[in-house]
């Protein structure tokens, strides 16, 4: 006899309809089972079977095929293991596989038939929806996450024999109710409260202000000065002054960890934004994602949030600039011999370091690195690296009169009725276009938004060519001074607008290199005899 019945794989981070069928014929005993399976898949045939045995089925031995199609597709996770199961049932009798037609299976088996739970569900089950299922069987413990995708009825499987129950019995499996699943998930975990805020930092008022431009334009941010200033501080307060998410980005959030089962049991939905902070001794692998089966890594946990690489230099430099291409294209594309998966990298990169290893200079009293030291460790950050952080600020030591002065600072809620006010004035000015921030603004469009009176004109064309920049530099400081005009309330960029952007990227010359592409050589020594003049 054939049967047929519906499981859902996973490609990167999207789900694939897969087809598994099963035939039971005469012949020498045998169960075998094709279509480009990992070995996880593979090894369901010992587990289906162990588990049906213990479960009370018994079945003639017979020559049973089993084929996941398309068979060109590779299959992986253990998620196959309940469709395999319930195709072999179909095809020996014993369930009435035509009236699964409609429905996905998805769930792992254990040795007594109890269905166990499976990473993944949230893509998964988008899936089934767009492919017109209308029922998913899946594991009691992954009900939950199954219920935050409105429009299918969602029924919970805790053992085999249920799914037989269910399956044959005269009326319709009563399923749990998904509809404003979501809303209630996002209703009961308040978004916007955290444990920290912006009136906790003390001082570091032009640091502030450049943090609050990035995330008001969603511009990437390198925050460079010595050791103790608040530059770790600083970042981690990122996520409390951003927009709250929409439903929408709370689902392509939750699908990025779904996939890694990062999601908690208690809340099966992200309901804030991710500010993720590996750690400097992360591999690229790490990263970028990948793997045997290829899974996403950092860059794309942090999609829709906070990329905080805290003492970048200390990363290795094939790490740093393995960041080049997702920061253009907010995408990772992986290719491996079992397939291509692409990964999102949609994510504001934060990054933060110290000028020397030591972490003091150019205070010479306390730094001791030689010039050769600073220029290797600095130097690890590299130009096309800096071309891609649109906003570099330098955090100056903080005075003890702002640690132990009364003036009040400002709080988180002050600063993101801010950046909401700018996100909507961008949002109304690329309505009908694929972009949402400034700093997502190609060459047509900085012509259109970002234009220039005369005066500013020649002012900029005279930095530009003092400055030696680069055309990517250049787009950099128009998108960034349109975010400051915004935040302004100013239609056309202005002289002020201007200086300010253009103010953003001097650390990277006063660290980096000087005007013309020079070596930083001689602007060391100069620091370094100017400190030791002052002391």
């Amino acid at each position: 006899m054939f049967s047929k019945v519906c499981g859902i794989g996973l490609l990167g981070v999207e789900g694939c309809l897969v087809h598994v069928e099963a035939d039971v014929q005469e012949g020498l005993p045998a169960f075998v089972m094709v279509g480009a399976l990992a070995p996880e898949v593979r090894e369901a045939q010992d587990r289906v079977r162990t588990a049906l045995k213990n479960a009370g089925f018994r079945f003639p031995p017979k020559k049973v095929t089993v084929n996941l199609s398309p068979a060109d597709v590779h299959k992986s996770g253990t998620g196959f293991d309940l469709p395999i199961a319930a195709a072999v049932l179909g095809a020996y009798g014993a369930l009435d596989w035509e009236r699964l037609q409609d429905a996905v299976l998805i769930g792992e088996l254990g040795l007594d038939g109890v269905v166990k739970p499976v990473r993944g569900i949230l893509p998964m089950v988008v899936e089934a929806k767009n492919c017109g299922k209308e029922l998913c069987y899946l594991p009691e413990e992954n009900v939950r996450e199954g219920q935050m995708i409105p429009g299918l009825r969602i029924v919970g499987i805790g053992h085999i024999r249920g799914l037989i129950e269910k399956v044959n019995g005269p009326a319709k499996p009563e399923s749990a109710d998904s509809s404003g699943a979501a809303a209630a998930v996002s209703a009961d975990f308040p978004r916007d409260i955290y444990d920290i805020d912006y009136s906790d930092v003390c001082g570091q008022t032009l640091v502030k202000r450049a943090t609050e431009v990035a995330v008001a334009g969603r511009h990437n941010l390198l925050l460079i000065g010595s050791a103790g200033t608040g530059k770790t501080m600083i970042a981690e307060r990122i996520p409390t002054i951003m927009p709250s998410c929409t439903m929408e980005e709370m689902l392509e959030i939750s699908k990025i960890y779904s996939i890694c089962g990062l999601l908690p049991k208690e809340q099966p939905f992200m309901t804030r934004r991710p500010f993720r902070c590996p750690h400097h001794s992360s591999t690229a692998q790490a990263l970028t994602g990948g793997g045997k089966t290829p899974l996403p890594g950092e860059m794309s946990l942090a999609s829709g949030g906070v990329l905080f690489l805290d003492e970048l230099p200390e990363f290795s430099r094939n790490a740093i600039e393995l960041l080049r291409q997702p920061l253009e294209s907010h995408r990772i594309i992986l290719s491996r011999v079992s397939g291509r998966y692409e990964f999102p990298a949609d994510f504001m990169l934060v990054a933060a370091a110290n000028p020397c290893p030591c972490g003091y200079y150019p205070d010479r009293n306390r730094c001791h690195c030689s010039e050769e030291q600073i220029r290797r460790y600095i130097g690890k950050i590299s130009k096309p690296i800096l071309d891609r952080i649109d906003i570099c600020t330098e955090a100056a030591p903080v005075d003890f009169a702002d640690l132990r002065g009364r003036r009040k600072e400002e709080t988180s809620a002050e600063i993101r009725e801010r950046v909401e006010r700018v996100r909507g004035v961008q949002k109304e000015r690329f309505a009908g276009r694929e972009i949402r921030f400034n700093s997502q603004m190609s060459g047509e469009d900085i012509r259109l938004f970002c234009r220039l009176d005369r005066e500013e004109e020649a002012f900029f064309r005279e930095v530009y060519r003092r400055k030696g920049m680069s055309a990517r530099a250049y787009s950099k400081i128009l998108k960034v001074a349109r975010t400051i005009a915004d935040l302004d309330g100013a239609e056309q960029i202005g002289h002020s607008h201007l200086c300010e952007a253009i103010g953003y990227r001097s650390p990277e010359e006063k660290y980096w290199q000087t005007a013309g592409g020079q070596d930083a050589g001689p602007r060391i020594r100069a620091l370094r005899s100017g400190v030791a003049q002052r002391a």
